[in-house]
């Protein structure tokens, strides 16, 4: 459920945030949704730097499927114009909410508006291991410019496993 402080601070940016979150949507349960979206216009309100092409994470799309077509349902109303957006609309504000929280999953990006107390848009990666035998890396990259986090939760390292937050040439910017 999202927490009642994130939904007051989407609405100060509301119009832009439901167009931004719903053309993503819209991509993602297409046709194409399987390839990146390299051209992604974002809303003024955005803080931080999203790591283009958007590339969904094909698993976690799966699993998120029939939830990202009930928020389209729901949302597609409220996105066409056929009902008018309002930031006192807290039906509204908690599934855009609940629609920002698919998007950071499926995209692996967080998605942060101004007035957000929280880190800005970027790429992150949180992995959960209950034990590690050989290798991970949270994240790889020849160019992430910008915000990235990785955060990594391990039970137990084997003898000899490795664990990497983040290599590659050029992570921030």
């Amino acid at each position: 459920m999202p927490d009642p402080v994130e939904i007051t601070l989407i609405s100060s940016a509301l119009p832009a945030v439901l167009t931004f979150a719903f053309q993503r949507l819209e991509h993602l349960l297409g046709p194409r949704r399987r390839e990146p979206e390299p051209d992604v216009t974002t809303p003024d309100a955005l803080v931080g730097t999203l790591q283009l092409p958007l590339q969904p994470d094909e698993d976690r799309l799966q699993a998120r499927q029939a939830e990202l077509e009930i928020l389209r349902d729901v949302l597609a109303s409220y996105a066409c114009g056929d009902v008018p957006v309002s930031s006192s609309d807290q039906k509204l504000l908690r599934n855009v909410a609940r629609l920002r929280g698919a998007l950071e999953d499926v995209y692996s990006q967080r998605l942060t508006f101004a007035g957000e107390s929280r880190p800005a848009s970027g790429p992150f990666v949180h992995q959960t291991l209950s034990t590690l035998t050989g290798e991970a890396t949270g994240m790889k990259a020849d160019e992430v410019v910008g915000n990235a986090q990785v955060v990594q939760d391990v039970g137990t390292v084997d003898a000899g496993a490795k664990l990497i937050g983040m290599k590659g040439r050029r992570i921030g910017g």
